[in-house]
């Protein structure tokens, strides 16, 4: 997902960009070859086997765009919250108050750790968290009424994007985060989506919410 989102600034108006990541996929030699990234920095190189060709037959270019640095620098809080970053990560699903998660299947089948999504999520100027709004043919939504395991709140996150939309979270409360949630990025666009049997900030009618997960 990640490496795709990266790939869609290819086709943006984005110029000049710094990429300060953990890891540099094949879409960064894109953006580098485009002209799109002065300077990309990361901690590894993740690249296909195509990319290892095509960054090896290029080292000379590269390596004057590219720095490895350590864990200890790439996602140290201080370093990211001082360069106001922009960061963008992978939800596996999320729910309509802009709770995310990001590493476990139906709450404990893990797929994948954290990583540094913790680290530039909590630290970043702008946290972005992208997802499709649903899964498996449509069998499965990513857009949930409350998700199964929780790796980064409602509080991290600033804005949420599905390929329905974009919902800007920032200074609304939770309410509203669902109105807009449902509105912008929800697949079926269903008010109903938003719990009413329940009063409060957060509306929830738990013994509904976890028949989603039997």
């Amino acid at each position: 997902m990640a490496n795709a989102v990266l790939a869609g600034l290819l086709d943006s108006p984005f110029e000049s960009l710094d990429f300060y990541s953990e890891v540099i996929q094949d879409s960064v030699l894109d953006l580098i070859d485009s002209g799109k990234i002065r300077i990309a920095s990361g901690t590894s190189l993740t690249f296909s086997k195509e990319g290892q060709r095509r960054f090896i037959n290029n080292l000379e270019k590269y390596k004057r765009k590219i720095i490895l640095r350590p864990q200890e620098i790439s996602n140290n809080p201080e370093i990211i919250r001082r360069l106001g970053s922009i960061a963008m990560n992978t939800a596996i699903e999320l729910d309509i108050y802009g709770n995310v998660n990001s590493t476990n299947i139906m709450g404990s089948k893990m797929m994948n750790g954290i990583g540094g999504s913790g680290d530039f999520t909590r630290n970043a100027y702008l946290s972005i968290f992208v997802t499709p709004s649903i899964a498996k043919n449509g069998d499965i939504s990513c857009v949930v009424p409350m998700v199964s395991h929780v790796d980064h709140t409602e509080h991290d996150v600033h804005i949420i994007v599905t390929e329905q939309g974009i919902a800007d979270l920032r200074g609304l409360s939770p309410r509203e985060k669902a109105a807009t949630i449902i509105k912008n990025c929800e697949y079926y666009n269903d008010p109903n989506t938003l719990p009413k049997s329940s009063i409060g900030l957060s509306r929830f009618s738990y013994l509904s919410l976890l028949s989603l997960y039997t």
